[in-house]
């Protein structure tokens, strides 16, 4: 018996000195990086803008698995079954690593304990779109005309933070819509196009390059002021008082991911936010960096959490 135990205790200490070993290598292979939106959304469109620079800090390509669908749930779930090694990381936004405890009676995860913040990339504004010939022209008649149609308008959503624009904007203002969900933006926009439904909260990655093709027509923005952006566009507290919904996202990794990858990725993160190439690609889609460190990166999570329960309670969505 004494010597399987010290044989026992050899071999973790074996597999532990090899595990260190890689993780000081780390990376040594490419890097799977789950995105729970699909292609064309403002997650996947960040994900590869800032992976795309942190490949040539770490010298390993990161792939892009879109995993759509659930309000992140499909990908998160994915992302939590993975080995805790810094092989497959996480795209985590305040849908999945902040509201969906809210939003759900049963969560097949859990955004604490089962996954460790690694780095924030953005902070960015949803949008208020409707289809470029739509007879509203600005915000003020946009209210007007959804009031006078009392249960007319439809709107998609495919996230949190859409999910409680529509919930403000039905309480804040007045009105009522028929709420159709989607498995991400890009799909909402091209049934507004279609005439299928009215209007949506568009990531700004998706409403501002469907705005410049001229397709779609962008009435506002949900936080609480105008977007340094794009300061031209007023802010839905301007004709609804109270509303503010903001958004973000960055990568997570397992837990249990050596404390070592976690600081190797949360530097090549910080390092892609802060190139200014990295900036000018996020501004033009309506971003802007928020880089943290990873102990002020959990902190926030922990705080937002509570908010997205308050702002859920207070719109009155039921947990699914």
């Amino acid at each position: 018996m004494k010597r399987i135990l010290q044989c026992a205790t050899l071999l973790f200490a074996v597999i532990g000195t090899a595990f260190a070993a890689e993780s000081d290598n780390y990376p040594v292979r490419p890097i799977r990086f789950i995105v729970p939106f699909p292609a064309g959304s403002a997650p996947d469109h960040i994900a590869r803008i800032v992976s795309t620079h942190m490949q040539q800090t770490l010298g390993q390509t990161i792939v892009i698995d879109n995993r759509p669908g659930a309000q992140s749930v499909i990908g998160a779930i994915e992302a939590k079954n993975a080995t805790p090694d810094g092989y497959t990381v996480f795209a985590g936004s305040n849908t999945a690593m902040a509201a969906n405890p809210s939003l759900f009676k049963k969560l097949s995860y859990d955004p604490l304990n089962d996954f460790t913040p690694v780095a924030r990339f953005i902070t960015s504004a949803l949008m208020l779109v409707v289809k470029a010939d739509f007879p509203a022209r600005n915000l003020t008649e946009f209210v007007a005309y959804a009031k006078a149609r009392p249960g007319q308008l439809s709107a998609g959503y495919a996230s949190a933070g859409m999910q409680v624009g529509l919930a403000e904007l039905k309480t804040r203002a007045g009105i009522s819509v028929i709420e159709v969900p989607y498995k991400g933006v890009p799909q909402a926009v091209t049934d507004i196009l279609g005439g299928q439904i009215t209007f949506t909260f568009a990531d700004s990655a998706v409403a501002i390059t469907q705005a410049q093709g001229g397709r779609i027509r962008v009435l506002a923005v949900t936080t609480k002021a105008r977007s340094t952006l794009v300061p031209d566009l007023p802010a839905m507290s301007e004709e609804i008082p109270g509303f503010d919904i903001s958004v973000w996202n960055g990568i997570f990794a397992r837990t249990g991911t050596p404390r070592a990858v976690i600081e190797k990725l949360h530097a090549a993160a910080n390092k892609a936010i802060a190139a200014p190439d990295v900036i000018a690609k996020l501004n033009a889609v309506g971003q802007e960096p928020g880089p943290m460190s990873i102990e002020e990166f959990r902190a926030f999570q922990v705080a937002e959490i509570k908010k997205w329960a308050a702002q859920i309670k207070l719109a009155g969505i039921q947990p699914e």
